[in-house]
């Protein structure tokens, strides 16, 4: 998941950074307004954090740039500029929500993680290759064959078919299937994706679950991944 800062403050452009970098997501910062216009012109994102005291165009001016763009990602204000009347503004002119500096990191984060699960795509039916998933009826089939998956595995599988082509960390799984703050200790995820392998990729030439080193997993049909799927003991 990559998001955009645009914070001229080093300082808080640099806590910011390390904190969501901590977090499992990949970030740009952007110095300026005519900066961050480049970038967003130049890449994709899940997320802006726009600070609105920039030094060279107002942040209320970058986001009506950014609402006018055909596909613009979700915004969150990130300002001293406090009143009642800045906010109401910065929302009206777009922004999904608005955090008063100084902020306590922990609720930035619960901001961020709530804006980019609204930002998810919808679909009712995912595929990757020749395995499908049917989001409503909560069933997955591969190759024409019913796949029999416990919850936590298809949430799983879901979001890693709605993020399909991206390297998802264990932080980001964690949080958005258990939706609880992740540890760094615990081996879930490694556990429910030996699992989701056995019944997915073990039966089947093809595999779409790769391991990510150093990051998590993806799912991709045309990926050669040189990782090998990392053995764990879990007991069983």
């Amino acid at each position: 998941m990559r998001i955009l800062v645009v914070e001229d403050e080093e300082r808080i452009a640099d806590f910011v950074n390390r904190g969501l970098t901590s977090a499992g997501y990949e970030v740009e910062v952007a110095p300026d307004g005519q900066a961050a216009l480049n970038k967003l012109h130049e890449a994709d994102y899940e997320l802006v954090i726009l600070d609105l005291m920039l030094p060279d165009m107002d942040g209320l001016s970058v986001l009506e740039k950014i609402r006018i763009r055909k596909v613009s990602p979700p915004v969150l204000i990130l300002s001293a500029r406090g009143g009642v009347e800045d906010r109401v503004k910065g929302l009206e002119l777009g922004a999904d929500d608005y955090l008063v500096k100084p902020f306590a990191f922990v609720e930035l984060l619960a901001r961020v993680r709530a804006l980019i699960r609204r930002g998810q795509p919808s679909m009712e039916k995912l595929s990757c290759g020749d395995l499908t998933l049917d989001c409503v009826r909560r069933r997955a089939n591969r190759a024409g064959k019913p796949i029999d998956l416990a919850p936590k595995e298809f949430s799983i599988l879901e979001y890693l078919m709605r993020n399909q082509g991206k390297a998802l960390s264990r932080t980001m799984i964690v949080e958005h299937v258990w939706d609880m703050e992740y540890d760094g200790l615990t081996n879930i995820v490694d556990v429910y994706i030996r699992h989701l392998r056995s019944k997915v990729d073990d039966p089947y030439p093809v595999k779409l679950i790769h391991t990510v080193r150093g990051i998590g997993y993806m799912v991709d049909p045309a990926t050669k991944m040189a990782d090998e799927p990392v053995k764990l003991d879990d007991g069983e």
